[in-house]
């Protein structure tokens, strides 16, 4: 077999190509672009009056692709305004097209909202018997039955319209100004006598110093900037909380707020609560790691600056080629095929790994169409755990194309279900430097980090849950941006109990939180995602070879089964607290390890 070294050519740190969407941004192709998009339109309103309960088959079905080629007209222009403004928050051409299309789509969900409605509304004899039948159409009718999931909470289609008039210029853009304000901000440190100016990306790598006083300083720094735009992202967060519970709760008729996000996973509420419940009695586990952890560090107890800090000194730094190479050569040695996969984001220039100011902060995998290579976002800066972020990222990639085989209504899996693939990559590439590590020290250092990685994507994203739980009660009741902070503080004081010392300025890091502002409750996908991949991880430690294929088909399904069947296919009963337990005996495992290896 050619190694990678010898096939993969160099690749540069930059920002990404978005020709395969716009060739250019410039005034008359974004012109043509909208004009055809409003010829699409009207064509598909047209069809209005074909929609009949006693119609044909055959005409339905007709409808529907003009349907599915409406929607990949649609996510072109949607995704290009995104990813604009995501490589540059503060240009104001991007925030200009983002505005106008935002509006425009607004509009063209309104005309085609006829369509779902109509769908929905049908009684079941009927819908059943438009249903596309034969294994060809299967994208198409799990993607139908699964819209009617949604008809206990369906509104009228005057209502419908109005809702969406409603988020496009008010909940759309108060996120917006979320994402301008936190991704505009800037951070100063003090380093050996030099003040440094960063963006959130850079001055969290010094969340990973060897020195105490740096992660510290970095922390503190964060939050006190956070801090000063409290009042403003406290305002923002109470708008997302009321109006969640308004159109939700109060116009739909779910029965909590966060059952609305497991509606819109196709998970049980049963299976979300207890999935909180089992992370939550197991963060005890965690804080035995802490507590591991300081006795390593040679410390009394660990304070929360340092829950990341490297267990040895170490000022390493990661080239991006390098970085690159080690993560395709972990997928290689998986299988060719998901390097190959993985190895296409680079070739079509689908990847932004620079960091910039005004660039959005974090990292994500955009996926567009189906016969697109989807988009990465990170920002690397040199860490070795950035390595672990562009293997999660890529993965999601790979998650995607695996299932581009699917119609674009159908292509994307569920939130919880969509961390699957990125969560496994990062234990790939983990496995390949844990192989490659003989020094007991450098062994240490590596499942250390494997468990703060474990503590940050099950514990800490389930307590972020638990704590959203109570700020949307907090908020409907009344109160004040004081009682929420409270409220947080009180939260990691239960996940760390007395293995951690608080400060008192992480009262303010819920709202440096974007999940919580843009997508209320997504977190526990990341809980679910991690403790998943821990019990798939473990059957192809035993199973070796014969697990790939199984996890490729899973990965495959894309979004075009239910999370259940998918699920069920692995053997795995989401409801079963045994199951999720099974993935904490995992981190006992490796927590046991790391013990035995402490000096």
């Amino acid at each position: 077999m050619i190694t990678l070294q010898e096939r993969t050519t160099e690749y540069t740190q930059q920002g990404w190509s978005l020709a395969d969407l716009l060739p250019t941004p410039d005034h008359d192709t974004i012109r043509d672009r909208l004009e055809h998009l409003e010829r699409s339109t009207a064509e598909f309103e047209a069809r209005r009056g074909d929609l009949q309960e006693t119609m044909e088959p055959a005409l339905f079905h007709e409808i529907l692709l003009a349907y599915e080629a409406l929607v990949q007209e649609i996510n072109v222009i949607s995704a290009y305004g995104h990813l604009w403004f995501s490589s540059d928050t503060q240009s104001a051409e991007a925030l200009s097209y983002l505005n106008r299309t935002e509006q425009l789509l607004t509009q063209i969900s309104n005309r085609t909202l006829f369509f779902t409605l109509w769908w929905k509304a049908l009684p079941e004899a009927a819908a059943e018997r438009l249903l596309p039948q034969g294994e060809a159409q299967a994208d198409y009718r799990h993607y139908l039955q699964d819209r009617r999931r949604w008809r206990p909470y369906t509104l009228s289609e005057e209502a419908e319209k109005i809702i969406n008039i409603k988020d496009a210029d008010g909940m759309a853009g108060i996120t917006t100004l979320y994402s301008i304000l936190t991704n505009r901000l800037e951070f100063t440190l003090d380093l050996d006598d030099e003040k440094v100016t960063v963006n959130r990306d850079k001055l969290m790598s010094y969340a990973y110093s060897p020195r105490p006083a740096v992660r510290a300083a970095a922390y503190q720094e964060l939050y006190r900037v956070y801090a000063d735009e409290a009042t403003v992202l406290g305002q923002i967060y109470n708008y997302r909380v009321r109006d969640w519970y308004n159109e939700n709760v109060g116009l739909r008729g779910f029965s909590t707020p966060i059952a609305v996000r497991n509606t819109d996973n196709d998970v049980p509420d049963e299976a979300v609560e207890t999935l909180l419940e089992v992370t939550r009695d197991h963060r005890g586990l965690f804080q035995d790691y802490f507590r591991l952890k300081a006795r390593l560090l040679g410390v009394e107890r660990l304070r929360r600056y340092d829950i990341y800090a490297p267990l040895a000194e170490s000022n390493e730094e990661l080239p991006w080629q390098d970085a690159v190479t080690e993560v395709l050569s972990a997928f290689r040695n998986f299988h060719p095929r998901v390097a190959d996969l993985a190895e296409r984001v680079f070739i079509d220039g689908h990847i932004d790994s620079e960091v910039r100011k005004g660039k959005r902060g974090g990292a994500f995998c955009s996926t567009v169409l189906p016969r697109l290579t989807p988009w990465v976002l990170v920002s690397f800066t040199g860490r070795v755990r950035d390595v672990a972020e562009l293997a999660h990222e890529l993965g999601h990639a790979v998650h995607s194309m695996l299932a581009e085989g699917h119609s674009v209504l159908t292509q994307n899996p569920c939130l919880p279900l969509a961390e699957t693939a990125s969560v496994f990559s990062e234990m790939l590439v983990t496995d390949r430097l844990l192989a490659r590590v003989t020094d007991p020290a450098a062994r240490r250092e590596l499942l250390s980090k494997t468990l703060g990685d474990v503590y940050a994507t099950v514990l800490r994203q389930a307590y972020f849950v638990r704590f959203e739980r109570d700020a949307h009660q907090a908020i409907l009741e009344g109160a004040p941006l004081g009682e929420l902070n409270d409220l947080y503080l009180a939260n990691l004081q239960e996940q760390f109990g007395d293995s951690v010392e608080v400060a008192e300025e992480f009262r303010h890091e819920w709202l440096s939180i974007p999940h919580l502002y843009s997508t209320p409750f997504y977190c526990y996908a990341y809980s679910f995602g991690q403790l998943l991949v821990l019990a798939l991880y473990r059957r192809y430690q035993q199973e070796g070879e014969a697990f790939i294929p199984k996890y490729l088909r899973m990965l495959s399904y894309g979004g075009s089964a239910r999370p259940q069947q998918v699920l069920e296919e692995a053997e795995i009963d989401m409801t079963d607290r045994a199951f999720w337990q099974g993935g904490f005996e995992v981190v006992r495992n490796m927590l046991q390890e790391l013990e035995d290896s402490a000096p």
